[in-house]
Parts: structure tokens; sequence; C-alpha cells
């Protein structure tokens, strides 16, 4: 077990994809018209922001968003936990 802490490429990178596994579990890629997944880590703070621009007839996009930026944050929770 190493003491070191994550890079902060590491902690973008892990919320990054956690974000877009949450999206891409629930679309189609091809159904999804655009997407944005912000992530900035500074001062060992977290910040997470997604867009998400996809139809709404299985499943709330707004909703994913949301669910995705939270896949994010306890990605990294996870990163730092081990």
């Amino acid at each position: 077990m190493s003491t070191e802490e994550p890079t902060d490429e590491a902690v973008v990178q892990t919320a990054s994809d956690a974000a877009e596994g949450v999206i891409f579990s629930r679309y189609k890629q091809s159904t999804v018209r655009d997407y944005d997944v912000t992530v900035v880590f500074e001062e060992g703070v977290l910040e997470v922001d997604v867009y998400l621009n996809a139809p709404d007839d299985e499943h709330d996009p707004e909703r994913v968003a949301d669910d995705a930026a939270l896949a994010a944050r306890e990605a990294v929770d996870e990163l730092f936990g081990a």
C-alpha cells in the first residue's frame, strides 16, 4: 500500500472516466448528441460539472448528468481511500 497521494492528473482522469462510464452505461454513444465533463482539482478541492444533451425517452438526461457527477466524486474518494 502506497502512502503517496494521487497526482492531480490521476484525480482528473479518474473522475472523468467515472462520469463518462455512467453516461455511456445508460445511453448508446450514438444517441448522445453532446456531452461535456469538466473536472478541476486544485488545492485538494474537486469540482465536477457534467453537461449532457441526450434524448429523454429512456432516461432523464439531467438525472444522468447528476449521477455522473456523483460517480466522479465517489471514484475520487475511492482513489484517495486506496
